[in-house]
Parts: structure tokens; C-alpha cells; sequence
């Protein structure tokens, strides 16, 4: 062996060969370049949709009198001069289901808070339905969606984040038209909800399905597990009116995420704007060079829904509404086995610790019971107060209800100055529950409430046809009352007092529900003691529904839903 040394002013590193340096360079010039071009070829991919005519605050239709989704049978001038492609609003073959020998269904759109006319569509058929489960399953099957990869994926979520965020005015235009709803309520349930989910499916959804090691047990120490996330293949949402933009685009991205067509059937109520929203989701993947047919829209009426529900090419159904509705999924989908995942109602209590600062939180609290128009699964729906807080809770909350404006989103303020832009709460869906609110306000007061103020469906003096319903406030309501143990889904505050804090936790967990809740108090440990006494899967502290956007940057992974809310 020779070895050498080296004098104390001699470096080692002269003798070094420059072939080493330049090597490092080169494999650095060609690892960045590598990711460079990694950044430009999955990078976001631009694409443009229409903007509807109906989005502009300018734009007006014909009033329908009594606006419903079947106006056109009573009107003949509301029905389709031409018929729609079967792709994005569906057509009707020889053998689909009609209304009669001659005329096939339809469905009549309208803005429920002016009841203009927005557009008739033809509804899907069994045929039709079964089409479109076929169009998806051989989109998959031909594209190989299920193989691609990760970072193919993740094109499409930066495709249509780009989208929203450059079109976000529009999309909760949109939203706001279908729905009744004001712009602020479409800023926060569609616009921020849908932005967080894309930019969470992009920055950690890869690691949520990648491969898991399992432990072995001792005596098979020598084993090796893993858990692989394997594509299903076509999988189903079916979704509730109230938040159409993101509630149809959260299961089609989680669905495309994981390597899956997605067959999307929205409510009857908002089909107009699912359409379009369908239409931007079709024109992403088109623009990715994928096919559109990826992702299916259906809107049928209830005797047409178990040509999805029980089909045997779906392999995962999820569902947004009621409890009724959701047991009946539950039994078509035993037919194949289907799994079915269900976000249903809820009652979510708002507890108030004694001592608590109440005119800090009461704007707060306002927003967490009208947001939507109170047609927010996880709303606040009953308010839980130490009996010597009541009266002043009463007070604030009657006071600030009575000051709130209901009107159009869209429209612009009145010349005479009596109609002022925008509003601080919009319209209902429908006039369809009405009177059955009516009746159960009115039975509480029967039974002891007190209705400090609403109670009652409001003739907006603007909008002749627009569904509204007063801003309502019932205290001293009892658990044992019907306004306390059903989800009202409307502006109805509820005011319930309670003596220990042992009382207001068994008023809270008093109802079949068990979505949310809210807790407040001058006190955080308390707040958090009451929270892990509650039975309910969510939970905030001195705040409202943030824990809505917490979960969902878990791509719903992590709902913990029991009871009726499941």
C-alpha cells in the first residue's frame, strides 16, 4: 500500500480531479432540468367556459307564477324549443320512461328568489341513466384513468384551480341564481371550501394513498404487510341542493384523484347551474387531453334514481341529505352491495358557558345560523344558555334579526332607494316546507316558547314570487318540543336555557343528531371539557364551522359522524 503525505501548507483537495466537479455539475444541471420540465409538462392547463347570460346582476326572465319544477306542465311557454345533448342535460331514447306516450319529463329551473325562469331541461330516463354509467365505465376503461399517475392528477387539480380562482366571481354568480343565496354565503360555502380541497388533493393527497406498512405479529415477525390503495372504478355522489357548486365538484375531484370516473346526480332544484358547473369539470379534462365522459351529470326525478342506485357498475355511492333519502339508498344499494358513505342532517347546538362575553360572539352566532338562509347542515339550530343569560341573549339575537335584509343577491338597489344592494340574506329554495315551519313554530308557542319575532313566510315587496321566510326567534323552547328535535333548515333560531352545565350537555346530546357543535366561554378549558362530553363528530371552540374546513382538507377521511347524521 503507498501512501502519501502532505506538508502543512499543502491542501488535499488540489490534487482532486476536475472531472469530479464537472461531474457534480452535470448531474445537477440535469436534475433541475428534469424538474423543470417535471413543473412545465404538469403544470395548470388553461381552458375557458361560457358565461351564462343569468349570472349578470342585469339580467331578467319571465316571473313564473308559483314557480315549481314542474311550471312548465301549467305553462306551455316554459317548455324547451329544442331538445339538449345527451351529455350534459340528458336525451330520451326509444324505450325511456315518459310523462305520458308523447311528452318526456322535464324540469323547470328557476331563481327561487326572484322566480325568474332560468331554463326547462329534460330529465333522465332509466335509459339514460344507464347510458352515462356506460359512457364513464368505457371513458375509464379506454383512458386507463386508473393506471395514471400522481402527477397526472395533480395536472387536472391545478387545472381547476386555476379555474375557480380565475372565475371565482362567476361560479358564485352562478351558484347564487339557482339557489336563492347571497354572494357572501357562496364565498364561503363554494368558493373557499372547493379552493381548500384542490389545493389539499395537490399538496397531500399522493401521501394519503400511498402504500402503508403494517406491523406484523410476533410469530410472524419475518412477514412483511402493506396496505395499496387500489381505483374502484366508477363510483357515484349523489348530492344535495344547497351548495351545488361544491358539493358536486368535491366528490367528482376526490373521485378523478383517486383514479375513478365519477356519475354525479344533483337535485332537481339546482340543475341549471350543475349543468354549467359540469360543463367547466368536462372542459378541464378535455383540456388535459382526457375524456370528458370521465365524470357523468344526472338529474332524474325520485322514480327514475334506482337505475343508479342499484346499478351494478357502481362501486361506491356517496350521498348529502336527509335521513329518508338516505335510508333508501342504503336498501338499493344492498341489492349489489354496494358501500355507501351518508352526510345527513343535523341539529348542531351552540353551548354557552356562564360568564360568557356575549355581545363579542353574538355577529358570530348570527352568521352560523343564517348562513344560507339557515339551509346549512352544520348551522347552528339551537342555542344552549345559562338561565341568567337568557333574556339578554334573547335581546341581542331579536335585535339583530329584526335589522337583517332578505332580498335577491343579484339584483341592484331600487331607484326610490327602498330596495338597498346587496343583502344580508337571501332566499329559501322552495316554498315546499313553509307551512309545515309554521305549524311547528306555532306548536311551540302552544307549549310554552315564546316567538319574540318571524314565524312566518315574508312577501318580499320587490319580488313578488321570491321564496322568503322571516328571520325567526323562539325562546324558552324546551327539549321535549318538536322545534328542538328536528332539523328545521331554516332562519329559525331556537333559545333554550339550562340551570348546571351538566344540563346544557344532556340538551345537547337530546336529539337523534350528531353532526356538530359549537361551544363558547370565557374559560378554554371548560369549553374543551364540554366539547369531549358532546356527542357529535365536530366540534368548535369559540367559533363557528371551522372545523367544516379542517376536515375537508382531509378529503373527508376523518368524518366522524354518528347517530342520525351519520
Amino acid at each position: 500500500m503507498v501512501s502519501k503525505t502532505y506538508d502543512s501548507g499543502e491542501d488535499p483537495w488540489l490534487e482532486i480531479s476536475p472531472i469530479y466537479g464537472l461531474t457534480l455539475f452535470i448531474a445537477g444541471g440535469i436534475y433541475f432540468l428534469f424538474k423543470r420540465y417535471q413543473r412545465i409538462k404538469y403544470r395548470a392547463v388553461p381552458f375557458a367556459v361560457k358565461v351564462p347570460a343569468a349570472a349578470s346582476s342585469k339580467w331578467t326572465s319571465v316571473v313564473i307564477e308559483n314557480p315549481s319544477l314542474e311550471s312548465h306542465l301549467m305553462n306551455s311557454s316554459l317548455m324547451p324549443t329544442a331538445r339538449v345533448p345527451l351529455l350534459m342535460q340528458g336525451i330520451h331514447h326509444p324505450g325511456s320512461k315518459k310523462a305520458d306516450d308523447d311528452t318526456p319529463l322535464y324540469i323547470t329551473c328557476f331563481d327561487p328568489s326572484t322566480g325568474y325562469h332560468l331554463d326547462t331541461i329534460s330529465a333522465d330516463s332509466e335509459y339514460d341513466i344507464a347510458e352515462k354509467i356506460s359512457l364513464a365505465r368505457r371513458a375509464w376503461a379506454k383512458s386507463r384513468w386508473g393506471e395514471s399517475t400522481f402527477n397526472d392528477r395533480k395536472r387536472v387539480m391545478r387545472s381547476l384551480l386555476r379555474w375557480v380562482v380565475k372565475n371565482r366571481e362567476t361560479c358564485a354568480r352562478v351558484a347564487c341564481r339557482d339557489t336563492g343565496k347571497t354572494m357572501l354565503d357562496a364565498a364561503l360555502g363554494e368558493i373557499l371550501t372547493t379552493c381548500a380541497k384542490l389545493e389539499y388533493l395537490i399538496d397531500h393527497g399522493e401521501a394519503a394513498l400511498k402504500p402503508e406498512s403494517r406491523k406484523s405479529a410476533p410469530l410472524m415477525f419475518y412477514k412483511s404487510s402493506k396496505v395499496y390503495y387500489e381505483p374502484l372504478g366508477v363510483v357515484a355522489a349523489i348530492v344535495s341542493w344547497n351548495y351545488p357548486f361544491h358539493n358536486l365538484i368535491s366528490p367528482i375531484i376526490a373521485a378523478l384523484f383517486a383514479g375513478n370516473a365519477c356519475v354525479v346526480k344533483c337535485s332537481e332544484q339546482v340543475l341549471w347551474s350543475s349543468t354549467w358547473f359540469m360543463g367547466a369539470i368536462r372542459e378541464c379534462l378535455a383540456a388535459c387531453d382526457l375524456p370528458a365522459d370521465l365524470v357523468q351529470l344526472i338529474c332524474c326525478y325520485p322514480s327514475e334514481a334506482d337505475a343508479l342506485t342499484m346499478s351494478p357498475h357502481i362501486k361506491h355511492i356517496t350521498f348529502i341529505g336527509s335521513e329518508t333519502v338516505g335510508r333508501k339508498i342504503l336498501q338499493a344499494a344492498s341489492i349489489h352491495l354496494t358501500p355507501v358513505t351518508l352526510e345527513l342532517g343535523g341539529k348542531d347546538p351552540c353551548v354557552i358557558l356562564p360568564e360568557t362575553d356575549l355581545p363579542k360572539w353574538i355577529d358570530v352566532w348570527l352568521r352560523g345560523s343564517f348562513q344560507n338562509c339557515g339551509q346549512n347542515c352544520i348551522g347552528i339550530e339551537r342555542f344552549i344558555v345559562h338561565s341568567s343569560q337568557h333574556d339578554q341573549l334573547v335581546k341581542l339575537l331579536t335585535e339583530k334579526t329584526k335589522k337583517l335584509r332578505f332580498g335577491p343577491a343579484l339584483a341592484e338597489g331600487s331607484n326610490d332607494g327602498g330596495y338597498i344592494a346587496p343583502v344580508d340574506c337571501g332566499s329559501m329554495i322552495s316554498r315546499h316546507r313553509f307551512g309545515d315551519l309554521e305549524r311547528v313554530i306555532q306548536e311551540a308557542e302552544e307549549e310554552g316558547a315564546t316567538v319574540f319575532l318571524g314565524g312566518h313566510p315574508w312577501k318580499h315587496p320587490y319580488v313578488e314570487e321570491g321564496m322568503y321566510f322571516e328571520g325567526t326567534v323562539v325562546a324558552n323552547v324546551s327539549p321535549s318540543m318538536e322545534i328542538a328535535q328536528h332539523e328545521l333548515f331554516a332562519p329559525v333560531i331556537t333559545v333554550m336555557p339550562y340551570n348546571t352545565v351538566e344540563d346544557a350537555i344532556a340538551i345537547a346530546n337530546g336529539t337523534r343528531y350528531g353532526l356538530g357543535a359549537s361551544v363558547f366561554g370565557p374559560k378554554q378549558h371548560e369549553c374543551l371539557n364540554v366539547a369531549r362530553a358532546l356527542e357529535c363528530g365536530m366540534v368548535s371552540i369559540n367559533d363557528f364551522g371551522v372545523f367544516y374546513v379542517s376536515l375537508i382538507l382531509d378529503v373527508q377521511l376523518a368524518l366522524n359522524l354518528i347517530s342520525a347524521s351519520l
